[in-house]
């Protein structure tokens, strides 16, 4: 006797497989209308925000960033304009590229080992916590700068909207742990969850990090509560 199977039935099946095939997400599945978000894990490469004012100072006065390409979340941009950074021991690092708009402070934010290679110990720091933290010289085709703080290894972290937040069943400033499936296979823990209506679901980890797992290359990667 054979039972026939709703198309319903079928097609979550079919949902189901493909999930656990992909591993997408791997969140908690907690969206009550089937919202399954797109996860997506970027390396962020040494770069640096700077005020209007310091924009000035390095490329000369009325001098305002200019887009080179939109970033993954829209509300940023990476500009044309590069600076040199150089640390303590007098190396520089040519050619760090400025993400726009500009803010309401001036940060650099670099991996472990720029800031070894420089002579800077670069704390672990979230985005625009800037207080007590080392400082370097930057320098531009028409001034130099000397900032007295800014420079941090930026807290591996997770921006997402209201949706993916429901999803993972997590708040602002949560934390989750992001396993990545590779030819060297990791988990990373602690990554801080960062929400903004605006924002697309994104994990930001620098190249130190991204190397050691071998991001680049990686089969799959999924978000889960520690």
């Amino acid at each position: 006797m054979s039972t026939m199977v709703a198309r319903e039935q079928v097609e979550a099946m079919v949902r189901e497989m493909l999930r656990q095939r992909t591993g997408a997400a791997g969140g908690t599945g907690a969206a009550q209308d089937g919202y399954r978000p797109n996860l997506v894990a970027n390396i962020s490469a040494r770069h640096c925000h700077l005020m209007q004012e310091h924009v000035e100072i390095l490329f000369g006065p009325g001098s305002k960033l200019t887009p080179m390409k939109t970033l993954y979340q829209s509300t940023d941009f990476a500009a044309n304009e590069t600076v040199a950074v150089v640390g303590p021991r007098q190396r520089m690092i040519p050619n760090v590229r400025i993400l726009g708009p500009c803010r309401t402070f001036s940060q650099v934010e670099l991996a472990f080992t720029d800031a070894i290679s420089l002579g800077i110990d670069a704390p672990v720091r979230l985005s625009g916590d800037i207080e007590g933290t080392p400082g370097c010289v930057l320098i531009g085709p028409k001034g130099s700068l000397v900032l007295d703080k800014g420079v941090i290894r930026a807290e591996r972290h997770v921006h997402m909207g209201p949706r993916d937040a429901e999803y993972y069943g997590v708040k602002h400033l949560d934390r989750l742990n992001m396993r990545v499936e590779s030819s060297c296979p990791t988990t990373l823990e602690g990554l801080l969850v960062r929400t903004h209506k605006d924002w697309k679901l994104e994990v930001h980890i620098d190249t130190d990090e991204a190397n050691c797992c071998d991001l680049a290359r990686a089969t799959r990667v999924t978000l889960t509560k520690p």
